[in-house]
């Protein structure tokens, strides 16, 4: 049996979205900001929607909700991957002024480190693409309801 190539290919596609997206904010300087967090579950939604829908395009009558929910787990642990690569190698060596303006708007006596924020950014995308890959399945997924005849014409006894 075939392997499917698609949450590979939507996972990368969904963490180049992230990734530019992030830089745009960057660019504008509202990276910082956390309601704009709001367009990374936009981009993740619509990607991970769109690779479950062609998965289950892809498998036609063979597609199962196991194999479906995989499919979207998958592809948004491969795109959290490697936007959370990105985001180590951003606030170490690209911009690392981040970490101080971002830890600037919170009230803390606890010391926070690169590490644990990369990890809680890591964290967030996995808890999106699992909440994500439940909805989506739910719309994707084959009914068991049974159909129903409809008799216009009831019978009288």
């Amino acid at each position: 049996m075939k392997k499917s190539t698609i949450p590979v290919k939507y996972g990368v596609m969904i963490s180049i979205g992230l990734i530019v997206y992030f830089l745009i904010l960057s660019l504008i300087g509202v990276q910082t900001n956390p309601v704009f967090s709001l367009g990374n579950g936009i981009i993740v939604a619509i990607g991970l929607y769109k690779a479950m829908k062609d998965y289950k395009v892809e498998k036609g009558g063979a597609f199962e909700y196991q194999k479906g929910f995989m499919a979207g787990l998958f592809t948004g642990f491969n795109a959290t991957l490697i936007f959370t690569i990105f985001f180590a190698i951003y606030v170490t060596n690209i911009n690392t002024n981040f970490l101080p303006e971002m830890l600037a708007n919170w009230s803390s006596h606890y010391h926070v480190g690169v590490g644990i924020v990369v990890f809680v950014a890591a964290i967030m995308g996995f808890a999106t693409t699992f909440v994500l890959t439940l909805s989506f399945m739910q719309l994707l997924k084959d009914s068991w309801n049974i159909k129903k005849k409809h008799n216009s014409h009831p019978i009288k006894a």
